[in-house]
């Protein structure tokens, strides 16, 4: 554990259980969890070491919403594992690629198609309310693991923030998911993306194991209590929830971009 007072640890705890919740809900969660690490961690804390904690936590929370939600909502979990290999592969391109490409470039653009995002959402209310009826043609399985997979996945890599939110998006329009179905699915994937990279930081050891063992608990109930929350609520709910976040990346990233 690191050398850091008791009430930072508890206020990390809290951070991870909201993030838990929202991340289940529509995914973002990290844009509460990772800032919370790199304020709470001691000065002189390699940024890797809040990444990799960072990860560690999540995928526990992600892994109790993604079990949760395959109990009650009607996922295809073998489309689901294919979108995530893909997305596990696009995520190691984006990280390879990142250490050699300024961020700050594609932060204008990325705030740009979340306002149209925002805006789509806004003007068809009936977007992810309820499945298209009939079965998903195969065009449309391979171009959500082309774009939903390796596209968002490679995304996820570079720059990372709302990959969650990007993914249950995609997976609505692609595959004719509810809201509420495209978030249970997204979190399939997100597991197989965690994994991945979750190794990568233990490998390097970038992992301070004491902390991210007592945030994951916190994490594991926000994740577990935001899936139930989605399935009970209904796709009218996530809607809402969606919108909220998307306006929070936007706003984040402007502050990083321009004010920070």
């Amino acid at each position: 554990m690191p050398d850091i007072s008791l009430t930072t640890v508890v206020l990390l705890c809290l951070a991870a259980l909201a993030a838990g919740w929202i991340d289940a809900v529509v995914g973002g969660g990290g844009l509460l969890l990772l800032p919370a690490l790199l304020l709470g961690l001691p000065a002189g804390t390699p940024a890797a070491h809040a990444l990799g904690t960072n990860k560690a936590v999540a995928i526990v929370g992600t892994t109790g919403a993604a079990i949760t939600y395959a109990r009650k909502a009607p996922v295809d979990v073998r489309t689901a594992v294919r979108i995530g290999l893909a997305a596990l592969a696009g995520s190691s391109g984006g990280a390879l690629l990142a250490a050699g490409m300024s961020t700050e470039v594609l932060e204008p653009v990325i705030m740009v198609v979340l306002l149209a995002v925002a805006a789509f959402v806004i003007l068809r209310p009936g977007f992810g309310t309820a499945p298209k009826p009939g079965p998903v043609s195969r065009r449309r399985i391979l171009a959500a693991i082309g774009f939903g997979g390796l596209g968002i996945g490679f995304y996820d890599g570079l720059i990372g923030p709302g990959t969650g939110t990007f993914l249950v998006l995609a997976l609505t329009a692609l595959l004719h998911l509810d809201l509420v179905t495209a978030s249970a699915t997204a979190k399939i994937v997100n597991c197989c993306t965690n994994a991945g990279a979750l190794a990568m930081f233990a490998w390097q050891g970038a992992v301070l194991w004491q902390l991210a063992g007592l945030m994951a608990v916190f994490n594991l109930v926000g994740g577990t209590l935001g899936a139930r929350t989605a399935l009970k609520k209904g796709s009218g709910f996530v809607r809402v929830v969606l919108l909220t976040v998307v306006f929070a990346l936007v706003a984040n990233m402007a502050y990083e971009q321009w004010l920070a």
